[in-house]
């Protein structure tokens, strides 16, 4: 009995150990904004937007109050945190930083990274800033950060390739090749408002590369990627924009090279037909949906890879779990479906 009992202690041990030298990130569903979890190796926090906030519905009321909190807090849970160390606000819209008053009076919040302030031309933009704004201030900490900086996250790299309307303008270390797939670019205008100074970052854990680039759009898009790859290659791609027409750029997710994308869309939000187009004709690379989309033409992934597929009453998330040598694993908690990712050899330059 003893030795049985000693060779469970020593299970679970080796067990934690493991569990320890993993990297999570907890895609949450709120129906096309943007709120991911990641726990780091060293169990520190980062969560990248916090969905909708309260949003008026017909005749005035309050359809969605405290609903994206929730569920972020949901998810927070399973994974065990108690505090979020890193809140990145990638941009002002509602859909991004709209839960970040009703969240932080539901769990601690350490430091705020954002790019400051809009520009005042935007009124979503404005609107949602101003309910931002006073809960940053009384935060204890407050980084805006620019191109080339890094986040100071322990036992992993996060980078930041773009802030405010700027871009990098010099390649990240083992990108800077020429993309072949520049021949065929469309000019897209910017649409007016504060997406296009979105953060964007490229996170990386040993061989394992992960980008996210916010509400980045267009023309913005197509500069990261051509002539240039600016970024190099990723295991994992959450789709600018949440797929929508303006970030549908074939030259970059052929720069990005995933083996995974993960679109953010919601039953109608994002998910444009022409987006799921180039994602699903990518070669070696998944797309992975929080929402099954319902707009006509859309060519959605399988059902195994889709969180969701109700009317938006259901929170299910994908659960990503990465390793120091570039595997990673992807899980649907709505089906249970689980996919396993081997390591992928760099193309040369």
């Amino acid at each position: 009995m003893k030795r049985i009992a000693w060779l469970v202690a020593l299970f679970c041990t080796l067990a934690g150990t493991v569990s320890a030298r993993d990297l999570e990130f907890f895609f949450i569903d709120v129906e096309g904004g943007q709120a991911t979890l990641i726990v780091t190796p060293s169990g520190q926090t980062l969560l990248i937007d916090a969905g909708y906030g309260p949003r008026a519905g017909r005749g005035g009321d309050l359809t969605i109050t405290g609903r994206d909190p929730d569920r972020i807090l949901t998810a927070a849970r399973s994974a065990g945190v108690e505090r979020i160390d890193y809140l990145l606000i990638t941009h002002f819209h509602n859909d991004h930083v709209g839960g970040v008053p009703d969240l932080a009076s539901k769990i601690p919040i350490g430091t705020f990274i954002d790019y400051g302030m809009p520009l005042g031309t935007d009124r979503m933009a404005t609107n949602g800033f101003r309910a931002y704004e006073p809960v940053r201030d009384q935060a204890s900490g407050h980084l805006q950060p620019q191109p080339g900086d890094r986040l100071p996250l322990k036992g992993l790299t996060v980078d930041i390739v773009s802030a405010a309307g700027e871009l990098l303008t010099k390649p990240m270390p083992g990108a800077g090749q020429t993309n072949p797939a520049c021949k065929w670019l469309e000019d897209f205008a910017e649409d007016g408002t504060e997406n296009f100074r979105s953060i964007g970052m490229v996170l990386q854990f040993g061989a394992f590369r992960f980008a996210d680039l916010g509400d980045l759009s267009g023309n913005t898009l197509e500069k990261a990627a051509c002539p240039r790859n600016l970024l190099g290659e990723v295991s994992v791609y959450l789709v600018a924009h949440h797929g929508n027409y303006d970030s549908n750029v074939p030259a970059l997710v052929a720069a990005l090279r995933p083996q995974a994308a993960v679109m953010n869309n919601g039953v109608i939000k994002g998910g444009d037909p022409e987006s799921f187009k180039t994602l699903r004709a990518q070669p070696e690379m998944d797309l992975w949906q929080l929402h099954q989309s319902r707009n006509p033409g859309a060519d959605n992934a399988p059902d195994q890879f889709i969180a969701n597929v109700d009317e938006g009453t259901t929170s299910f998330w994908l659960k990503l779990t990465a390793k120091e040598d570039g595997s990673f694993q992807l899980i649907n908690t709505r089906t249970g479906f689980v996919k396993i990712y081997k390591p992928r050899p760099v193309l040369s330059n």
